[in-house]
């Protein structure tokens, strides 16, 4: 007898996470609310994890209050635990995944801003790089700064990003002068 085919499990618990059906927890982020559902975060976030089955605060309350995280992104920070779905990517995804230790989607953030680096981003992907610990992207980053053309170097110097590295990473720009003399800092 043929199997009919069903759904994948990525797509129920999408479902799930739209019905709100069995939904024990709701996030208010900047005015906006999210239900979900604490087993499914604990499954896939070791922080989700500690909050409702460790001995933090938010392991008895249905209601989490959260900080610092736009509405847009932490809704497709949820999306991705459900489904698995990569999403949208907005500057501050890589900080959300790695506040909740979504390190798939950290790598998937890395790899997609990788192929993004020009003159006017590439200084502040670095600074993101070296602040989130990303071994992919901060190399790729120097690579664009101190190994491209001189007009290259002159406009990612012009950047607010490069003017934010001098200020608050001084040994970032010890570590280009390095790399653009090939020499290992």
């Amino acid at each position: 007898m043929p199997v009919p085919s069903s759904p994948s499990l990525a797509e129920h618990l999408g479902e799930l996470l739209e019905s709100k059906v069995g939904a024990d927890v709701t996030f208010a982020v900047s005015g906006e609310s999210f239900a979900a559902h604490k087993n499914v975060l604990a499954a896939r976030s070791p922080v989700f994890k500690a909050e409702f089955f460790g001995g933090m605060m938010e392991k008895s309350s249905g209601h989490v209050e959260i900080k610092e995280i736009e509405p847009s992104v932490f809704e497709a920070m949820l999306r991705f635990v459900y489904t698995d779905a990569v999403p949208k990517l907005e500057d501050k995804t890589m900080d959300v995944a790695d506040r909740y230790g979504l390190d798939r989607l950290k790598v998937i953030c890395e790899c997609t801003l990788a192929f993004a680096i020009d003159t006017s981003t590439a200084a502040t992907m670095l600074g993101l790089a070296e602040r989130h610990g990303c071994k992919l992207l901060k190399p790729k980053c120097v690579e664009f700064i101190a190994r491209g053309s001189r007009e290259n170097l002159e406009a990612v110097m012009q950047t607010d990003g490069f003017k934010d590295l001098r200020v608050n990473s001084p040994s970032l720009l010890a570590g280009l002068l390095f790399a653009a003399h090939g020499r290992k800092d």
